[in-house]
């Protein structure tokens, strides 16, 4: 095939070569590649994407009508390299019946892991202990210092009982959880794998010791995390939200966690991304920041590229996707 004939196909970030490799072995492709770890410009985007038949494209590259408009009326397909698709104007990708492929499923174990993780480091103040230790603040052993909370015997509420919440939820009850509460928009019948116990969310914040959030952004759940959500949490209640950054109202967290509304928060999302070095939260000892690495494990990574690649080719090749989004 001459490369008149390929099929031009835009990748807005630089991937492993496993990835690129698979892509142009499959003979069908004009690969062109923004060959940087940083997003691509928008101005390059726009200029770039024209003429383009596929887009692999990350949750930082907001592809809406402008990006529609510039690449024209021959883009098939749009294989983003996540779970989540809120960057993406799906409402006129739809009307130009381009399809879409995105990944989920394979990051869930990772996510949940991380989630974990920021828990543990939260409420246990590692963060706090760690700078103690560089800066010289650490003494001796005081009965009270750096004292956090337990998982043993307490309860936590998970919003969101998807497949990262349950996943979160098991990782969870081996470490002596009493209770596991979760809502939602319905009880799920997978709450039966953790004993979970559905209940209303203004139940789920008073009783609960640690609330995690793990839902989907849309607009239910945009800027639930706000002030009247945060009143109504224990004065000793941590928060972790490792879903979207737009599902917490960041001003009114500030103000909860500077005033002991609440005892700690843990984010692994925030908006914008990356969060100003001089934005408020970043002052607090009990907000611990992470940069958006749920899925930031090298197994997970690979896997997430090799099937936004065969996304991408079956859907320039107009075969089933392995992973496509239902329109």
């Amino acid at each position: 095939m001459s490369t008149k004939e390929l099929m031009k196909v835009l990748v807005t970030r630089r991937i492993p070569q496993e990835g690129l490799d698979v892509l142009t072995n499959a003979g069908i492709c004009d690969v062109s590649v923004w060959d940087s770890d940083e997003p691509v410009p928008r101005s390059e985007l726009l200029k770039r994407v024209q003429g383009a038949h596929g887009l692999f494209c990350m949750l930082s590259d907001r592809i809406d009508t402008e990006v529609l408009d510039a690449a024209g009326p021959q883009l098939k397909v749009i294989s983003t390299l996540s779970v989540g698709f809120d960057h993406l104007a799906i409402d006129e990708i739809q009307k130009r019946g381009i399809r879409v492929g995105y990944t989920p499923d394979v990051l869930t174990d990772a996510t949940a892991e991380l989630t974990v993780a920021l828990l543990l480091a939260t409420a246990r103040r590692l963060p706090e202990g760690i700078q103690e230790v560089k800066s010289g603040g650490w003494s001796s052993w005081k009965p009270l210092w750096l004292c956090g909370y337990s998982l043993s015997g307490s309860t936590v509420g998970v919003i969101g009982l998807g497949r990262i919440g349950l996943a979160i939820a098991q990782r969870l009850k081996p470490f002596g959880v009493r209770r596991l509460l979760y809502t939602g928009r319905q009880p799920k019948p997978q709450a039966q794998e953790v004993d979970g116990e559905y209940v209303p969310l203004d139940t789920l914040l008073r009783e609960s010791d640690f609330v995690v959030v793990s839902c989907a952004l849309n607009p239910d759940t945009r800027a639930l995390c706000d002030k009247t959500f945060f009143s109504m949490m224990k004065k000793t209640a941590v928060f972790i939200n490792t879903s979207r950054g737009a599902v917490v109202n960041q001003e009114d967290l500030f103000e909860a966690l500077s005033t002991g509304q609440i005892a700690a928060a843990g984010l692994d999302v925030t908006t914008p991304e990356p969060l100003p070095t001089d934005h408020p939260l970043l002052t607090l000892t009990n907000c611990v920041v992470l940069p958006h690495i749920g899925s930031a494990t090298y197994s997970t990574r690979g896997t997430m590229v090799k099937l936004s690649v065969n996304n991408l080719l079956a859907g320039l090749s107009g075969d089933a996707m392995p992973s496509e989004l239902k329109l």
